[in-house]
C-alpha cells in the first residue's frame, strides 16, 4: 500500500507552492518523508525511459586524452561528435581530487537549510547570474522533473566572489579553472574538423563567450519508474563538459534511432556533449542529440555540467569555413539571445528548438 502524502501536500497547488515558491525543491519533499510521487511529477508514458527502448550492448566512445597532440585523439573526438554527439574523455589532466571536491561541494550546497538556498531563487537573488531552482522551467512545464539545481554564470572572478554562494564559490571557481585547458583543447580539435585553423578572439567569443556551471541534485525518488530527473532535450550550448557521480542515470538517444543508451559512470572521466549552437555552426556535421536523466529510487545523485555558450550578442549560423567549398547552409543566421529565450521559455521537448533555426 502506497502511503498518503503529508497533509500539507494534499493538493497540487500546495505541492507547487511548497516546492517552487517556498524554495524547498524536491529535496524538501524527500525531507518531509513523502512515500508516493505527487501527480505533477508523474510523466506521461511516452516520456518515460523503459527497458523496451534501452539497449545495453552499446555505449558512447571513451577517448584517452593523455596525449592531446596525437592525431588519433583529434580523429576520435571529431568522429564521436559526428556519429554520437557524446563522448567521454579520460586522462584529461583534471585531477581526481578536484573532481571529488566539486561533487562533495554539490552535496554540501543542497544540504543547506532552505532559508539559505532560497536567497538565490529568481525572486531573491541579488544577481541574475546566480539562480537556485527546481525542475527546468516549472511555470511552463506540464510535468515537473525530479531535480533541484544551482546555476552560476561566470562573468569574472570578481563578480563571482561578490555574488556566488560562499558555500561553493571557491570550489566552483577552482573547478572552472581546472577544466579550462580541457575545454580549449576539445574546442580546438573540433574546430580543426571544420577547417577552422585558428581560434582568434572573435571565434573564442562565439564558442565560449559565456560560461555557466550548474550543480544538479537528484534526490531519491519514491516512484522513480513514473518520473524523470530531466526530460529529453538537446543542449543549446556549443559544448557541455559534464562530471557525473558513480550513481548513473544519464541516457542518450542514439542518432537516427528511437533507442536510448545509458552513459555509464567512469571514474575520473568527463562526459562531453555537442550542443545545438555547434550543430548549427557545423551545418549538421556535428550532432546535438537528445538526452535525459532518469529518477533514482536508491541514491541521491549529483552532477556538475559546465556549459560553454556563445555570447548573447553573437549571431550564430554555419561557419564560413564550413561553407567555403560550396556547401549549402541548412540554418539561418540567428541572434543567440533569441535562441536561448525560445529554449528557456518552454518545457523540454526533444530537439524542437533547433528546427526553428532552419532555413
Amino acid at each position: 500500500m502506497i502511503a498518503p502524502l503529508p497533509k500539507i501536500l494534499s493538493n497540487s497547488e500546495k505541492v507547487f507552492d511548497f516546492v517552487v515558491n517556498e524554495g524547498h525543491g524536491v529535496k524538501g519533499l524527500c525531507d518531509i518523508g513523502i512515500q508516493s510521487l505527487p501527480k505533477q511529477y508523474i510523466q506521461p508514458l511516452e516520456e518515460r525511459i523503459t527497458t523496451s527502448i534501452v539497449i545495453t550492448d552499446d555505449s558512447i566512445p571513451i577517448i584517452d586524452a593523455s596525449n592531446w597532440d596525437d592525431p588519433k585523439v583529434a580523429d576520435q573526438i571529431c568522429e564521436a561528435a559526428q556519429n554520437w554527439g557524446f563522448f567521454q574523455v579520460i586522462n584529461h589532466g583534471v585531477s581526481i581530487e578536484v573532481l571529488d571536491n566539486i561533487k562533495e561541494t554539490s552535496h554540501r550546497f543542497f544540504n543547506l537549510p532552505t532559508k539559505e538556498k532560497k536567497k538565490y531563487t529568481k525572486e531573491n537573488s541579488v544577481s541574475s547570474n546566480v539562480r537556485y531552482g527546481t525542475s527546468f522551467t516549472p511555470e511552463a512545464e506540464k510535468t515537473l522533473g525530479w531535480r533541484d539545481y544551482l546555476s552560476l554564470v561566470h562573468i569574472s572572478d570578481d563578480e563571482a566572489t561578490s555574488f556566488w554562494p560562499t558555500s561553493c564559490r571557491e570550489e566552483a571557481l577552482e573547478y572552472l579553472k581546472s577544466c579550462d585547458t580541457v575545454i580549449r583543447k576539445i574546442l580546438k580539435l573540433l574546430m580543426g574538423g571544420l577547417n577552422v585553423r585558428e581560434i582568434d578572439e572573435e571565434k573564442e567569443e562565439l564558442l565560449m563567450g559565456l560560461k555557466r556551471i550548474n550543480f544538479n541534485y537528484y534526490p531519491k525518488c519514491p516512484n522513480p519508474e513514473l518520473s524523470v530527473g530531466v526530460g529529453r532535450h538537446s543542449g543549446i550550448s556549443t559544448i557541455t563538459v559534464l562530471l557525473q557521480d558513480d550513481i548513473g542515470g544519464l541516457y542518450v538517444k542514439k542518432h537516427e534511432t528511437n533507442v536510448w543508451i545509458h552513459i555509464p559512470p567512469v571514474n575520473g572521466a568527463l562526459v562531453i556533449n555537442i550542443g545545438d549552437a555547434l550543430q548549427i555552426m557545423s551545418n549538421d556535421k556535428y550532432k546535438s542529440v537528445e538526452h535525459c536523466v532518469i529518477a533514482n529510487g536508491s541514491n541521491n545523485r549529483v552532477s556538475v555540467p559546465i556549459f560553454l555558450h556563445p555570447k548573447a550578442t553573437s549571431v550564430i549560423g554555419p561557419l564560413k569555413e564550413v561553407l567555403q567549398n560550396g556547401e549549402k547552409p541548412i540554418y539561418k543566421q540567428i541572434l543567440y539571445a533569441d535562441y536561448t529565450n525560445i529554449f528557456f521559455n518552454k518545457g523540454h521537448d526533444g530537439k524542437d528548438t533547433i528546427e526553428l533555426a532552419k532555413i
